[in-house]
């Protein structure tokens, strides 16, 4: 058996946020890292060169686009489920739906 300790910083004062919602608030920031994390990692997000007017959000966009359709047809490794879907080119098109 193991214990692990995690330093937190918090404003709410020591009597309105409970043991509880230090943990819901660690890991709904961890759930947000993830996706920034598989965006750099697995789509290279930060060696992006589209860098004006709304590119970089759109881009962004069609990152978030991506990953939500892989998870939505059930991936959970999302790299692995990036080299299905680039495999044949008509497999992303039916995960979202749009062959007949």
């Amino acid at each position: 058996m193991s214990a692990i300790a995690q330093l937190g910083v918090t404003s709410l004062d020591e009597h309105l946020a409970t043991r509880a919602d230090l943990a819901r608030f660690n890991r709904d920031h961890w759930g947000v890292e993830v996706l920034h994390w598989i965006r750099d990692a697995r789509f290279r997000e930060d060696h992006s060169r589209v860098r004006t007017r709304s590119g970089p959000r759109v881009m962004a966009s069609l990152r978030n686009l991506a990953i939500g359709a892989l998870r939505l047809a059930g991936r959970t490794d999302i790299a692995e489920a990036t080299r299905w879907a680039c495999r044949y080119m008509n497999r992303p098109f039916s995960i979202l739906g749009l062959t007949p």
